[in-house]
């Protein structure tokens, strides 16, 4: 029933794949009792068999080897793996430390960084309404600089590294599940190492509190993999406009399980940072709206 309407089933993925990411946080609080890196490398282990399996099930091996013959993309891979091992690792300390409020203000800003990283590394031209975003955003960041004498290093850790992700992954010509696979494998020596380190010393969580963890830490590929799959399902359906306004969902759930769940502090300093953030996201919002508009009526002209 639902396959049968392109546009239907990419939003029900859509909406799947940000609300899967905007309650993750509730899932990392659940496994706190493993460190933030014993975490990580269980989230690239798991989803390192998950889309190997994947892999398999489509046919697609031979692609898959034949990626690891080219350096010049195995390089541009490994950089965006780092870039991915670290943005995981900042948004699960974020939330088992009490800063998933800041860590929510990371994704909130991100749309803002791709547009300062498209205008430098793509020579992309940025208009008055995209610009004035940009400022009401840096003096968002400003304010709480200058309130609480705190720069928002999370917020921007976040942001920074999923803006530069995003840009180099726009340059490697890979799907997201052979390239997801690649960057796993990549990662997933260093991983297997720290978990027989900490086997070592006999302080590795998993095996040690119950059967019940343990599941959960193996069920880390629900908020890896399978949200992104639902999200490259519905950029292949839907409009990227109608995509980049869904993707809000996710900052705003974490946002709200931070404030009204997870009880951390909303000072009036934050509440002014997050008005001009959100008051930077509407103008984009609007600007990207209005100019989608114009290429469709375009398109439907010509």
């Amino acid at each position: 029933m639902i396959t049968s309407d392109p546009q239907r089933a990419g939003v029900i993925s859509a909406l799947l794949a940000f609300l899967i990411w905007g309650f993750s946080p509730i899932y990392y609080r659940a496994v706190e009792s493993a460190s933030a890196l014993e975490i990580l490398s269980h989230r690239v282990i798991w989803s390192l068999l998950f889309t190997l399996f994947l892999i398999l099930l489509s046919g697609q091996q031979r692609i898959l080897l034949n990626l690891f013959r080219n350096p010049r993309l195995l390089l541009l891979f490994f950089t965006s793996a780092l870039l991915l091992g670290v943005n995981w690792l900042a948004f699960i300390w974020a939330v088992n430390s009490g800063q998933a409020l800041e860590a929510s203000m990371g994704y909130f800003i991100f749309p803002i960084v791709m547009l300062l990283l498209g205008r430098v590394f793509l020579e992309e031209r940025l208009n008055r309404s995209q610009l004035l975003a940009v400022v009401l955003v840096l003096l968002g960041v400003l304010n709480l600089l200058v309130m609480q004498h705190q720069l928002p290093w999370i917020a921007l850790l976040l942001a920074i590294t999923m803006g530069l992700y995003s840009l180099l992954r726009k340059k490697i010509p890979v799907d997201s599940l052979l390239g997801l696979t690649v960057e796993c494998l990549l990662l997933s020596p260093a991983a297997a190492l720290y978990l027989a380190y900490l086997e070592g010393n006999n302080t590795l969580v998993f095996g040690t509190r119950g059967a019940a963890l343990d599941l959960l830490l193996v069920g880390s590929v629900l908020v890896t993999a399978l949200p992104l799959l639902l999200y490259n399902f519905s950029t292949r359906r839907l409009r990227l406009g109608t995509v980049g306004l869904i993707q809000y969902l996710s900052p705003s759930c974490q946002f709200l399980l931070a404030v009204l769940l997870f009880h951390e502090p909303f000072t009036r300093s934050h509440l002014y940072t997050f008005l001009l953030i959100w008051g930077g996201l509407l103008l984009f919002s609007l600007d990207s709206h209005r100019r989608l508009r114009r290429e469709l009526g375009r398109a439907s002209t010509s």
